[in-house]
């Protein structure tokens, strides 16, 4: 820790005004970008369930994809974050610019990787999640066209992190917002053929999704260079590497990528596992899931926010601060956790009546809704506890052995054993599936007692 820096009184939450101020701000605008930003594919999601139920399911088998790139991104970003946001704490801004241009030639090479995977195994990927023919057409169709999104998204999603690691957050809300606009626009006028154009179902959303994506990637590419005056990305020779920087983010980013793709790869495999049981339980799991993952940004958003000031904070050397801002945050984020569970059980009728389900997938959706509610308690906790504070910090290998221990060796095992042997109704399978949610949080918090966590990663 930098012994320069003055050291506060360590007390057990912060008491400091201002440190909260900051934090329900940048929260408040990262949350409302990654609501928007969700809102992008949830536009897809509610009107083309509004549409045909195989178009809705084939579209929620191919955001299955789609999640995985975004394991992908957040680890390229999450790493950028941690080690960026120490730097911006000593207001050192060269080795930000080095490191981002790690990052975007990283996220380039994967994106391409992607796209080309999607483009060679289109139907071998769909048919890992569901054994339907209809489902599996009308996914093609949406794939072919949001395929090359995936390289858009990882390059914004970087720029994104790159200016949030200095605390510049409002600009991809206002960019979340023209995006969805656009989306919900073209996905109007495509989906349904108004205004004379034809009617495209599954592939008119792809195509409002495609152009979103382009607009997000213009603006933001256009604020960096001719906007921001933090950054100032391209003031310098970003694109060259730099050997000992370069170190540094793979030291980070290998646990990193480990953990969040190693855990975002069970997360369909769990969704295949439901794809074989029935086709009321692809549709049910698919709303309920939507509405989960509607919130779960909610508590990302947070996450994503307590990793930026945690690291802010150990850049700037006060070793009580660190602490007990950490504590705040871990506290604010599980009382955020109890409203938004509470009120997903509440509203679950009411949310319901969106879509156009049959009788036995729309009882089977609410009593999952309501199972989400619960298990969003316990993931508003771990999640920024997690990930927020303790990868956040630069302790990656942690959240890494975690999410492989509780992941592989207890939750996939379970899940196949309790949907394909035990044959339990979907509901329970659902819960042996969303389970870790809920019991990580007590290694996080065992974890997190220690204050081992804390790691310096400038140079």
């Amino acid at each position: 820790m930098n012994s320069s820096s003055p050291a506060s009184k360590e007390t057990f939450f912060t008491h400091d005004a201002g440190f909260y101020r900051t934090f329900f701000a940048m929260a408040a605008a990262v949350v409302l970008q990654n609501l928007v930003a969700y809102s992008v594919n949830m536009a897809d999601n509610i009107m083309l369930g509004s549409y045909d139920q195989a178009a809705l399911s084939g579209a929620a088998t191919v955001n299955q994809v789609f999640f995985m790139v975004q394991q992908f991104a957040l680890s390229v970003g999450n790493t950028l974050v941690a080690i960026s946001a120490q730097y911006w704490g000593q207001r050192r801004v060269e080795p930000i610019r080095t490191l981002t241009g790690i990052a975007l030639k990283l996220s380039a090479a994967i994106g391409a990787v992607l796209v080309a995977v999607c483009v060679l195994f289109p139907r071998p990927l769909l048919r890992l999640f569901t054994d339907s023919e209809a489902y599996v057409a009308q996914g093609m169709d949406y794939l072919s066209i949001i395929q090359w999104t995936f390289l858009l998204y990882m390059i914004s999603n970087t720029l994104y992190s790159a200016l949030r690691s200095v605390g510049t957050v409002n600009i991809s809300f206002y960019i979340s917002i023209v995006s969805l606009v656009v989306n919900v626009g073209i996905n109007y006028t495509l989906i349904f053929g108004r205004f004379d154009f034809p009617e495209m179902g599954v592939r008119g959303a792809a195509v409002g999704t495609l152009v979103a994506r382009v607009l997000e990637l213009a603006i933001v590419v256009f604020y960096v260079l001719k906007v921001d005056k933090k950054l100032r990305l391209f003031a310098g020779p970003w694109w060259r590497g730099d050997a000992a920087l370069r170190k540094d983010f793979t030291k980070v980013y290998l646990p990193n990528m480990c953990s969040q793709v190693l855990w975002g790869v069970s997360v369909p495999m769990q969704t295949a596992i439901l794809g074989h049981l029935s086709d009321a339980a692809i549709a049910a799991n698919s709303v309920a899931t939507t509405f989960y993952q509607y919130l779960k940004v909610i508590v990302m958003g947070l996450s994503s926010t307590t990793a930026v000031m945690i690291g802010t904070a150990i850049g700037k050397g006060d070793l009580a601060r660190v602490k007990s801002d950490a504590r705040s945050m871990s506290a604010i984020s599980l009382g955020v956790g109890v409203i938004l569970g509470a009120a997903l059980v509440l509203l679950r009728r009411p949310l319901l009546s969106l879509y156009n389900l049959e009788a036995d997938a729309t009882a089977m959706a609410l009593n999952l809704i309501a199972i989400m509610g619960i298990v969003m308690v316990g993931m508003s906790y771990q999640m920024p506890t997690s990930f927020g504070v303790i990868q956040g910090a630069g302790d990656a290998k942690f959240t890494m052995k975690m999410n492989m221990i509780s992941t592989w060796l207890i939750v996939m095992p379970l899940s196949f054993l309790s949907a394909f042997v035990l044959h339990w109704p979907v509901e329970a399978v659902v819960m042996v599936i969303q389970s870790d949610q809920i019991f990580k949080g007590l290694p996080a918090f065992l974890h997190f007692r220690k204050y081992k966590w804390i790691k310096k990663l400038t140079q």
